[in-house]
């Protein structure tokens, strides 16, 4: 099973047309930071993360299935998130 095998097809072309970034490029996130997605009643555990992917501040949305990472949305991070969730020594 490949990276494309673990997220909707569907999905990932919304993402591509929202934020110009494949959901299949989740999976080279450097992770600097993750929360719990507490906002919301997913009926599901989600995270919130930040992090790089060539060199360049993104945020990912994902929650874990059979184990495995499901990206749910990624995007560019704007410059405030990052300030208020990475911290970077």
């Amino acid at each position: 099973m490949g990276a494309e095998d673990r997220f909707d097809p569907d999905k990932d072309e919304i993402n591509k047309a929202r934020h110009g970034i494949s959901l299949s490029r989740a999976f080279d996130i450097q992770v600097v930071n993750f929360v719990v997605d507490d906002r919301f009643d997913y009926g599901e555990v989600r995270y919130r993360t930040w992090g790089y992917i060539d060199g360049k501040p993104h945020y990912l949305a994902y929650t874990l299935r059979g184990g495995r990472v499901r990206p749910i949305s990624l995007r560019r991070a704007h410059a405030k998130e990052m300030k208020r969730h990475v911290h970077e020594t």
